[in-house]
C-alpha cells in the first residue's frame, strides 16, 4: 500500500490545485468583464442578493467543471 504522503502525491495535488484556483480565479475576471456591471460594487457595496446567488450558483457549477476535468 502506497504512502498518502508521498512527495508525488503531494506535489500533484499542490500543482493541481493551483492550476484549478488560476483557472476559477481566470473564469471570474473573464465573466466580470463580459457584464455591463462591475460584479464586486453590485454584489459588496449596493447588496443585490439575487447576483450573489446567482454567482454562486455559477461559482459552484464552475468549480466542479474544473475539478472533474483535473481527475480525468
Amino acid at each position: 500500500m502506497k504512502n498518502i504522503l508521498d512527495v508525488q502525491h503531494l506535489a500533484g495535488a499542490l500543482i493541481y490545485s493551483g492550476l484549478g484556483a488560476a483557472v476559477f480565479f481566470g473564469w471570474f475576471v473573464i465573466f466580470d468583464k463580459l457584464t455591463p456591471y462591475d460584479l464586486w460594487q453590485e454584489i459588496v457595496v449596493k447588496q443585490n442578493r439575487a447576483l450573489a446567488t446567482v454567482m454562486s450558483g455559477l461559482s459552484i457549477a464552475m468549480g466542479l467543471i474544473i475539478a472533474a476535468s483535473m481527475i480525468g
